[in-house]
């Protein structure tokens, strides 16, 4: 498995062997920190983001082609895909991607990937355009179709190859797990908070604060998951727990609503858990799955950008309601455990293979 260097322990912690590939995300963001500010604007953040992507892409293309070399198949994901289908074609291998988010026919098609794209074919020798494919190209859509119940019939008339298998989560364990349960035992149930690599908060203290007042006017607990956030010299207060990670499978369930960023993966472990979702989108998919949040009912979206401790309060008074906590039980019955989602992807990889194979 070919990953950016910062995530080469957690693919080998996952017991998969792994290579480095691409820039090292922690680099890049520190980066991008250095230059925009702690917390970007979400159109500044996705400037610099192509700005890399353009300088990165064509180097990204030449360590595919030797990465791939043996290979049965190559699966990426949506940002090389053009890349990867140019390899799979120089080897005769089938390609498959997978999505996390949804992406309209040639969405990901942009003109500056299209031209690194044009020159890889031709370093590899391949004709100007690709030559007909009898079948389409696999998009493993790795949620589940109830986020967005018309995409199926849509891609249907485009003849998209799309197969929707469910969330992909590894449920691994983290080092706070037991503290994190055992405090839960010994209280009511908490408000989980956690914005992941996302958002690193200009004040960490200033936040916290809010977070307690919040969850102090409502009787609620808060457990904080300061993720890439300096939390070292915050408040303390009796009410409010703060951890650096926490298994979602495992804490989720014991929480009273869960408020973060809108990453897909933490969102179907939330929704998954029965519990209610304040979704504070930041950039990239987020507001996406900020969207389906409020379309399905099952919580509320709003940018991080435009919260407040006022609309805070608002927030989780409005997902913290029995109608709301029994609509998410509801939808969280309708979708994949993570084992299914899993198995149906293998099935349908394997699937790519066997009829690669058969020509």
């Amino acid at each position: 498995m070919a990953v950016p260097p910062n995530f080469l322990g957690f693919i080998e912690l996952a017991g998969l062997p792994a290579v480095p590939h691409g820039p090292d995300h922690v680099e890049q963001n520190a980066s991008i920190e250095r230059v925009y500010g702690k917390t970007p604007h979400p159109m500044m953040a996705a400037y610099a983001t192509l700005k890399h992507l353009t300088e990165l892409l064509p180097e990204l293309g030449k360590s595919l082609a030797w990465l791939t070399e043996g290979a049965d198949l190559l699966l990426t994901d949506a940002s090389e895909q053009g890349l990867a289908a140019n390899v799979a074609e120089y080897y005769d291998i089938p390609m498959a991607a997978l999505h996390i988010f949804p992406l309209e026919p040639g969405g990901n098609d942009w003109q500056v990937t299209k031209e690194v794209e044009e020159a890889q074919r031709r370093t590899l020798g391949l004709p100007e355009e690709p030559g007909p494919s009898a079948r389409p190209p696999l998009e493993i859509q790795a949620y589940d179709e109830l986020f967005f119940p018309d995409l199926a019939a849509k891609w249907a008339e485009h003849d998209l190859r799309r197969p929707f298998v469910g969330g992909l989560t590894l449920e691994l364990p983290a080092e706070a797990d037991d503290d994190v349960t055992s405090w839960i035992a010994a209280g009511t149930p908490p408000i989980y908070f956690g914005f992941g690599s996302s958002v690193r908060l200009p004040n960490a203290a200033d936040t916290l604060t809010i977070i307690s007042e919040v969850c102090a006017q409502l009787g609620e607990r808060a457990l904080m998951c300061s993720g890439s956030s300096d939390f070292t010299n915050v408040p303390h207060f009796e009410h409010v727990k703060v951890v650096g990670s926490v298994n979602h499978t495992a804490v989720f369930p014991a929480c009273r609503a869960v408020v973060h960023h809108g990453g897909p993966g933490t969102t179907f472990a939330g929704i998954r858990a029965g519990v209610p979702t304040l979704a504070m989108s930041v950039s990239v998919d987020q507001p996406l799955w900020a969207g389906a949040v409020t379309q399905l009912e099952v919580g509320r979206g709003r940018p991080f950008f435009e919260a407040t401790q006022d609309t805070l309060l608002e927030d989780l008074r409005a997902i913290l309601t029995p109608r709301c906590i029994a609509r998410t039980r509801e939808v969280a019955a309708q979708m994949a455990t993570p084992a299914e989602s899993a198995a149906a992807a293998a099935d349908y990889l394997e699937e790519a293979v066997r009829l690669g194979r058969l020509g």
